[in-house]
């Protein structure tokens, strides 16, 4: 009945369809992004969806139908975030090996070294990987990370020192040469 209305153009109904799902649909976003700001936006653009896909919906079972929804909508923007790390890794990559386009075999070997430090930040637990990304590649403060990750500056500054002893203890400098 109330997808009906909302279909029939009344926007009270679709307030009420926010308003009963909402925590569903937050809960959903919130599950695979671990951000409560950006699940937050992601929960109000899954809604516009919603709305938008509304005349396709077929009756199969509405919470499915929107938790489907939601879901994809969150992986999306994980994948973008992740596209996106990728995309700064290789600026600054860039950046600071600066190597001439000419001399060849420098740009195998930094090719392959830049490979294998990423191969070898993918091996680190996620929660290490976090803050070594946040910190030295994004170079985010300890506050911004803190207000991301909904935490305490504590919290990151322990984090980054575990992160830190990780990788002494895993990694070795020949592993880099």
């Amino acid at each position: 009945m109330l997808i009906e209305n909302v279909l029939g153009g009344n926007d009270h109904a679709f307030r009420l369809l926010v308003e009963k799902y909402r925590n569903d649909v937050f809960r959903t976003v919130f599950a695979v992004l671990h951000d409560q700001k950006e699940a937050e936006e992601a929960a109000q653009e899954v809604f516009i969806k919603i709305y938008t896909s509304l005349p396709q919906y077929e009756n199969q079972g509405f919470k499915t139908w929107l938790t489907r929804i939601a879901v994809n909508h969150a992986i999306d923007i994980k994948r973008k975030q992740a596209r996106r790390k990728e995309e700064i890794i290789e600026t600054l990559e860039e950046q600071v090996i600066g190597t001439p386009r000419d001399d060849v075999e420098t740009m195998i070997i930094e090719t392959d070294r830049r490979r294998l430090v990423r191969k070898r930040l993918g091996e680190m637990p996620k929660n290490y990987r976090d803050v070594i990304y946040g910190f030295y590649i994004e170079e985010k403060s300890y506050q911004q990370m803190a207000e991301e990750q909904n935490v305490q500056v504590k919290t990151i500054e322990t984090k980054l020192y575990r992160a830190r002893n990780w990788m002494k203890k895993n990694w070795k400098e020949d592993d880099f040469s």
